[in-house]
């Protein structure tokens, strides 16, 4: 019988976003392809360090140990490498003990059509090309930030994972936002009030809060693998949309801070976010310096030349 992954929360990840690369995609930028292939075949007994993304799909990993949850998580690497210079990530997979079986080695090639083909309900990557064209393909994916790694050193297992999203071309649309960036403030909120009692259609982000919220419905909200916040820089009367859009589409959000402009920073430290994300880099940048935090890029239908993350 077919392994069936429609039932599961399937998570792809890079691996640049799941180990540190620094060193090798310099030398992927600097001195091209072929260089870097040598690299990580002449160093393939050597161990790569956890990267941004390590913990949270360590702890995303750890749900399967739940009794009634075995298999309810399913990890794929989704990576340019070639299947010769991927023996170094699948060795450091074995050392941390990840239960990762699955990969796609595209040798360079486009990663969106196994994305889809693998029923992928979220993708971390370094790469923005990769996660532009898994948000255009309506996709949830975030730019994991790498500037700089943060070792989880002997940090205790997490008992709880801990999501935080924003809310506007997030979980939601960008409708909203757009008209805040044409017409400002005041004609935002306007439009908030006026349309308190219509749902907004549904961002990148929905599908995967729901399977979440969809996994919180099996245990108390005390004992739930994951607790999720809503981080947004909404306020009154703009909130009222954002309760009632969540209610209409029967999913949990466990906490929500609506700021108003305040620096989300250090609500996301207090919160403990393992991940955030959120569409603009100057929230997740300042973020970044103390949360794992991911991009989320607008939907698009324009090429672009990049380079390609390893």
């Amino acid at each position: 019988m077919a392994y069936d992954l429609e039932s599961r929360l399937v998570i792809g990840v890079s691996s640049r976003a799941l180990f540190d690369l620094t060193v090798e995609n310099e030398i992927f930028e600097t001195q091209g392809i072929d260089a870097y292939c040598n690299y990580q075949v002449e160093h393939e007994k050597e161990l790569l360090k956890p990267g941004n993304g390590f913990r949270l799909i360590e702890a995303l990993l750890n749900i399967n140990k739940i009794p009634g949850q075995e298999g309810r998580v399913e990890v794929i690497i989704m990576s340019h490498n070639s299947p010769d210079t991927s023996l170094r990530v699948f060795n450091s997979i074995a050392h941390y003990g990840l239960n990762i079986s699955r990969a796609v080695l595209a040798s360079g090639a486009s990663l969106t059509p196994y994305l889809e083909a693998f029923h992928t309900d979220l993708y971390l990557s370094a790469d923005e090309e990769d996660v532009q064209a898994a948000i255009d393909c309506g996709m949830a994916a975030g730019i994991i930030c790498c500037d700089e790694i943060k070792m989880p050193g002997n940090q205790e297992e997490i008992s709880q994972i801990r999501i935080a999203f924003d809310g506007d071309a997030v979980l939601f649309s960008d409708e909203s936002e757009q008209i805040y960036r044409e017409k400002g403030l005041e004609a935002f909120e306007e439009n908030e009030r006026l349309q308190a009692e219509q749902p907004m259609k549904r961002g990148p982000f929905a599908k995967f809060l729901k399977t979440i919220s969809d996994i919180q419905r099996e245990f108390t909200p005390q004992q739930a693998p994951i607790r999720t916040a809503l981080v947004t820089a909404r306020s009154a009367p703009a909130h009222e949309r954002v309760i009632r859009t969540l209610r209409a589409w029967n999913v949990r959000i466990d906490e929500a801070f609506f700021l108003g402009g305040v620096t989300k920073t250090a609500v996301l430290k207090a919160f403990g976010a393992h991940i955030f994300f959120d569409d603009q880099a100057i929230h997740t940048q300042p973020a970044s310096e103390v949360v794992p935090s991911a991009r989320v890029p607008y939907k698009q239908n324009r090429d672009k030349e990049h380079k390609r993350d390893p």
